[in-house]
């Protein structure tokens, strides 16, 4: 105990202090002096958002204004994101409405795009839409586990396997999508096409898009679009349904919207992608051998099972052997709704569960996110500094806990011995570090 006293008190005379995305106020630690701070780049957020908004949906990518193609009459669905996003739907969908201000407010819907995650809240609901969206529009959560309330649309591309999808936003004569786009740890980036599926989508469809075989296929990571299994057919099942307009927004560390992309869905998402590429990505040139990383704050770090994207984000340059230290509060737990928690419990830990998904016909809710931690985890030891949660929680997820997560690092790096490097991810997935070729 001394000498790790010692050791802590040794390091902070040559560290320096960053604060980390944690919860809703933020976390500060110190590390070493010469750590490697990653960051996106910090963009200024647009000076009129409502008239950046308005501007993009009147003059689009690669489509008519969106006033021009809703006729009057017209019922229209619009996707957008659960609590789990920072998506500004209580700033981006009054500015939306008044495009559509010549239709009786009864036609429109807003469409909470769960995936399989819980549903919000009335107070989520409150604090995501406002009081003016909530007085205009019928708002519907979608619900995956319900097969009642889905039309089946073809096979997913390649397979067997329906492709389910909510009715109701079928049966719109219009349909919109609205996100916010960032790199995605499997995905290749959210927003778009994910607004449909897995968004609005049943959870047999779910399962398939983010089975085994595609999590571990190579190109199912951060960035990549194209050749990847699952943003392929994410796209070629948001094509069959025909998705009228798309408005995606990239944001900046205080969440202020910093670009507007909306169109045509294909296009528009594609411009956001590769402006969230030259931004959001950081190239370096070799492994860390300890990375600090987070989950972007509240409120992408409710729970572990959304902090596993933050992990993720840091395993693209830890070492095999090294050490990931993420500060997530998760305030909403592991959380106790969906299968995370249980599959956790079930698997004696990382290899036992990647030995389980070798099974032919394994396929489980929440398996997705098990897997890549697994996967994570076989390359790097895992610690976490998290308020929402107990030691022992931590530890049945086959984690380590840790209270300060400065005395961890210095321990870490201590443990590694000389020259060795540690790099912080401060917005935690808002940057996606990737070996540069040669590193």
């Amino acid at each position: 105990m001394a000498a790790l006293l010692i050791l802590s008190l040794m390091s902070r005379l040559t560290s320096k202090r960053v604060r980390l995305a944690y919860g809703r106020n933020g976390l500060e630690v110190e590390v070493p002096a010469d750590a490697d701070v990653l960051e996106p780049q910090r963009l200024v957020g647009v000076q009129d958002e409502a008239g950046t908004i308005r501007q993009a949906l009147r003059d689009p990518i690669a489509s008519e204004p969106l006033r021009e193609l809703v006729p009057r009459g017209a019922t229209v669905g619009i996707s957008i994101c659960d609590v789990t996003r920072p998506f500004p739907a209580s700033r981006v969908l009054p500015v939306l409405l008044g495009e559509l201000e010549h239709l009786d407010p009864a036609r429109v819907t807003v469409f909470v795009a769960t995936g399989t995650h819980r549903p919000c809240t009335a107070q989520e609901l409150l604090q995501m839409l406002g009081e003016e969206v909530q007085r205009r529009a019928r708002v519907v959560q979608h619900d995956a586990f319900d097969r009642g309330r889905h039309a089946e649309l073809g096979l997913v591309p390649g397979t067997d396997v329906p492709v389910l999808l909510e009715r109701d936003f079928l049966e719109h004569d219009v349909r919109l999508t609205t996100g916010f786009i960032e790199p995605h740890f499997f995905a290749g980036f959210s927003g778009g096409p994910k607004m449909i599926a897995p968004g609005l989508a049943h959870l047999a469809t779910v399962l398939e898009l983010h089975s085994a075989a595609r999590i571990g296929h190579p190109k199912a990571t951060w960035g990549v679009t194209q050749g990847n299994p699952i943003h392929d057919a994410v796209r070629g099942i948001a094509e069959r349904v025909g998705v009228t307009f798309n408005l995606d927004v990239t944001l900046n560390q205080d969440r202020r919207i910093t670009r507007v992309f909306a169109g045509d869905l294909a296009c528009s998402h594609a411009a956001g992608c590769a402006f969230a590429m030259t931004t959001a990505m950081v190239p370096v040139l070799k492994p860390y051998d300890v990375v600090v990383s987070t989950n972007s704050g509240y409120p992408l770090d409710q729970n572990l099972y959304q902090t596993v994207k933050g992990m993720s984000a840091a395993a693209q340059i830890v070492r095999h052997g090294g050490a990931i230290v993420m500060a997530s509060e998760c305030s909403d737990g592991l959380p106790d709704h969906g299968r995370y928690k249980e599959l956790l419990r079930q698997a004696g830990g990382p290899a036992e569960f990647l030995g389980w998904l070798e099974r032919p016909g394994h396929a489980e809710h929440d398996q997705w996110q098990v897997q890549v931690q697994a996967l994570i985890q076989r390359r790097a030891r895992v610690v976490i500094h998290a308020g929402g949660l107990t030691p022992d929680q931590v530890r049945a997820a086959w984690l380590e806990p840790v209270d300060d997560v400065s005395d961890c690092v210095a321990e870490l790096l201590s443990t590694a011995g000389p020259g060795a490097r540690v790099a912080v991810l401060p917005h935690g997935p808002q940057t996606i570090p990737y070996l540069s070729p040669g590193g």
